[in-house]
């Protein structure tokens, strides 16, 4: 497997990890977490690799999300 290979499942894994992160904090479904998860700033900055975010813990991500989102989980 080359670099982005790697980096590509890596990233796939912390989503996973974030969105039932999400669902367990919430008491929600994982379809709402996903639908959270895919809809907010944080995820894009994951795909991104904007400043290394995607290397944090994904309990800390999911709390970030939590913090700088709020609004975010009013709707869902």
């Amino acid at each position: 497997m080359d670099e982005n290979v790697l980096e590509q499942v890596y990233q796939e894994k912390l989503e996973e990890r974030i969105i039932a992160q999400i669902a367990k904090d919430k008491d929600i479904s994982l379809a709402k977490a996903m639908h959270i998860y895919y809809g907010s700033d944080l995820a894009e900055k994951i795909h991104n690799g904007v400043e290394g975010i995607q290397y944090l813990d994904y309990r800390v991500l999911a709390q970030i999300l939590e913090e700088t989102e709020a609004e975010i989980f009013l709707g869902n």
